[in-house]
């Protein structure tokens, strides 16, 4: 290291670069936010079904993505599922499904504890104003549930954005791909991977922070 000269004009002339990468980080984050908020909806319901086989469902999807390793999840649904299906999976179709997958088995849990923490006397509130078992979820327990969830919601998109990295193992180019990219070819890595780690701090820090003061403030109501 006492030899060695720092070269920090190397991120500004590759800004652009970088930055398409980091696009394709939020994009990713944000879509699969999205799909693991209807997934986990499904897989929570599935738990909390009177029917045997639906809960056994449910259960088996949760404890089998919850207790194996994400990259391994991620691998095997690029290399492994085209083989079993004969289907063709790109790099970012494949992460966006194992993202969506992963996060979705966390939010089902976050989903359960909102529904159940929803006071039973508003059901039986319900079912006296005549609403059906369908109703009074849809129109009495699931709005309440969504509002007691958002705060465990948002940490989790802040959960996505750094598991969106290990997209550069199957080489989809969002900002860490770009980072191994232009470290291969400038030989710079230091430079390049200490400002990647920057800027995945001043955009998860910042949420992380908003989070906390949230759920303090609705801790207090």
């Amino acid at each position: 290291m006492g030899d060695y000269r720092f070269r920090w004009d190397i991120i500004p002339q590759n800004l652009d670069f970088l930055m398409t990468g980091l696009q394709q980080t939020l994009t990713i984050s944000a879509i699969t936010l999205c799909l693991a908020m209807l997934g986990g909806l499904v897989i929570a319901l599935l738990d909390m079904s009177r029917f045997g086989l639906l809960r056994f469902v449910g259960v088996a999807i949760g404890e089998v993505v919850r207790n194996t390793p994400i990259l391994v999840q991620l691998l095997w649904i690029y290399y492994v599922l085209p083989m079993a299906l004969g289907i063709n999976l790109d790099s970012w179709t494949a992460l966006v499904i194992g993202l969506s997958i992963y996060s979705s088995a966390f939010i089902a849990e976050v989903y359960r504890a909102g529904i159940q923490a929803v006071p039973v006397g508003h059901r039986e509130a319900a079912q006296v104003l005549g609403l059906s078992p369908m109703q009074s979820f849809s129109r009495i327990v699931l709005p309440q549930a969504i509002r007691l969830t958002l705060p465990p919601l948002a940490a989790n998109f802040v959960q996505l954005i750094k598991y969106s990295s290990l997209g550069a193992v199957i080489s989809v180019t969002e900002i860490t791909r770009r980072g191994m990219e232009l470290s291969a070819s400038t030989f710079r890595p230091l430079e390049i991977f200490t400002f990647i780690a920057i800027v995945y701090f001043l955009i998860c820090w910042p949420l992380a922070m908003s989070i906390r003061i949230w759920e303090r403030r609705m801790s207090r109501r």
